[in-house]
C-alpha cells in the first residue's frame, strides 16, 4: 500500500496538479478572508476568531477535492492501466487505501498553511492572545473529518467513468449534497427537520467546531469515509471479474 501512496504524491507533484491544488486553495481563501470586502472578510467581523474560514473551507473543498480525486481511477481506466494495477501483489482495499491516503495527504498540506491564521487572528485580538482555541482546534478536527468523507466520495465517482470531468461533476453533486442537501431538505419537512439535519456533513461538522469531539460525529464522519470506500473496491471488484 505505501507503493500506492508514494505513487499517487510523486504524480500529484510530478505534474502542476499538486502546486495548484495548494495554490489554489491558499490563494482563494486568502482573497476571500483579508482582501475582498464581505461576510468573510475577518477584518470586517470585528471578532478575533476563523469562523469565515471554517464557514468558506467546505464550499471551497466542495470544488477541490473531485479535482484532486477524479483522475484517481479514472486515468487508470482511460490509459488501460487499471488491469496491471489490479494484478498487482495487493489486495483491493490496500489499492484503494493507497489512493485515497494519497489524496488525503495533498489536501492536508493545503490546509497545514492556514495555521497561520490561527497566528494573525490570535495577534489581532483585544487583548493579545484573545482567541476560542477550544472551538478552533475542534474546527480544524471537523474538517479534517470532512476532508476525508469528501476524498472517500471523490475515489468513488473516479471508478465511475473513465471521462475525468464525469468524474469530478458526480463528486461534486454528492459532496454537496451530503454537506449542504440534507439542511435544506430539513427545511421542506419540518416535522422530521432534526433528524433530516442530523443526516447531513454540515450538521456534524458545526457540532464539532464547537470545540466538542462528540463520539457520534466521529462515527458518523468515518461511517461516510468507509461507506464510499467500500462502494469503491465493490466497483472495482466488479470490473475486476
Amino acid at each position: 500500500m505505501k507503493s500506492i501512496v508514494l505513487r499517487e504524491i510523486k504524480s500529484f507533484f510530478g505534474s502542476p496538479i499538486g502546486y495548484l491544488v495548494i495554490a489554489i486553495f491558499l490563494i482563494s481563501n486568502g482573497l476571500f478572508l483579508w482582501v475582498f470586502q464581505g461576510e468573510y472578510n475577518i477584518l470586517n467581523t470585528g471578532f478575533a476568531d476563523l469562523t469565515p474560514f471554517f464557514t468558506l473551507a467546505p464550499w471551497i473543498l466542495t470544488f477541490l477535492i473531485p479535482a484532486v480525486t477524479m483522475r484517481s481511477f479514472s486515468d487508470e481506466k482511460k490509459q488501460g492501466t487499471i488491469e496491471l494495477l489490479l494484478t498487482k501483489p495487493l489486495s483491493i482495499w490496500q489499492i484503494v487505501n493507497g489512493k485515497f491516503i494519497g489524496s488525503l495527504l495533498l489536501i492536508i498540506m493545503a490546509i497545514i498553511p492556514t495555521f497561520i491564521y490561527v497566528k494573525v487572528v490570535s495577534s489581532l485580538g483585544l487583548p493579545e492572545g484573545n482567541i476560542d482555541m477550544g472551538s478552533t482546534i475542534g474546527s480544524y478536527f471537523g474538517l479534517l473529518f470532512l476532508i476525508a468523507a469528501y476524498t472517500a466520495i471523490g475515489i468513488f465517482t473516479s471508478t465511475l467513468s473513465e471521462n475525468q470531468i464525469v468524474a469530478f461533476i458526480i463528486a461534486v453533486f454528492l459532496c454537496f449534497f451530503f454537506y449542504f442537501g440534507f439542511e435544506g431538505l430539513s427545511t421542506i419537512v419540518p416535522g422530521f427537520m432534526n433528524v433530516i439535519s442530523s443526516l447531513g456533513m454540515q450538521n456534524h461538522f458545526k457540532s464539532v467546531s464547537r470545540g466538542v469531539i462528540d463520539t457520534r460525529d466521529v462515527i458518523y464522519f468515518l461511517s461516510i469515509t468507509v461507506l464510499f470506500l467500500s462502494f469503491t473496491v465493490y466497483q472495482l471488484k466488479s470490473f475486476k471479474s
